[in-house]
């Protein structure tokens, strides 16, 4: 259980370890606690759970001060700390709660007037094995390695960047063979119409 957990997290960390400040480990019935932080003004905070951030799970707005949270979460989730900078407390934990959770602030672009999403710090990938007897692994990742993302950005690109370049050599030399058949083609054409003007200016002349 605990190898497809890895792998798993593993994944989804090198798809946001841009993002995300790294992968946490919980077993079930434990706590955790999200520290969502930003440094620019901002109007509002969703926290959001997914891959693609579909769950709202708790959303404030600075104006009105209104802290709402989803209902089936309502009993387990405490929220500490002034807006902006704020403590979500997840308790009880449990296997469903395994994800990547978003930090997300929403704000006026006041230059342009429109609102703007920024993911800020305090983003966590959360794992939860299941039962809280099922081994762990000894050494669970605690975060991700960014000079090992940054060195398999490198490999792509440099990959990328071969396949291209012999794409290019090979279209040219496609083109190049192309026209060389041309050329012959042509000048079968022009020896065989020499030849028969040739031979019909012969006849004429007999």
């Amino acid at each position: 259980m605990s190898a497809i957990w890895v792998k798993i997290s593993t994944i989804l960390c090198l798809c946001y370890a841009a993002e995300m400040k790294g992968v946490i480990w919980k077993d079930a019935g434990q706590d955790i606690t999200i520290q969502c932080r930003i440094t620019t003004r901002q109007d509002s905070l969703n926290l959001k759970k997914g891959i693609n951030k579909e769950t709202f799970i708790v959303t404030i707005d600075r104006a009105t001060k209104k802290e709402t949270v989803v209902a089936e979460m309502r009993e387990r989730v405490q929220i500490h700390g002034e807006f902006p900078n704020v403590d979500i407390l997840i308790k009880n934990l449990s296997r469903s709660d395994t994800g990547p959770y978003w930090c997300e602030y929403t704000g006026t672009d006041e230059t342009m007037y429109t609102l703007q999403t920024t993911t800020g710090d305090g983003s966590v990938l959360l794992v939860v094995p299941g039962d809280s007897q099922a081994a762990a692994p000894t050494k669970p990742p605690k975060e991700c390695d960014p000079s090992r993302l940054s060195m398999a950005v490198v490999y792509i690109v440099i990959a990328v960047a071969v396949l291209f370049i012999i794409m290019v050599f090979f279209i040219v030399w496609i083109m190049r063979k192309a026209k060389t058949s041309d050329n012959m083609v042509k000048r079968r054409h022009t020896e065989s119409d020499v030849y028969e003007n040739v031979r019909n200016h012969q006849a004429l002349r007999m």
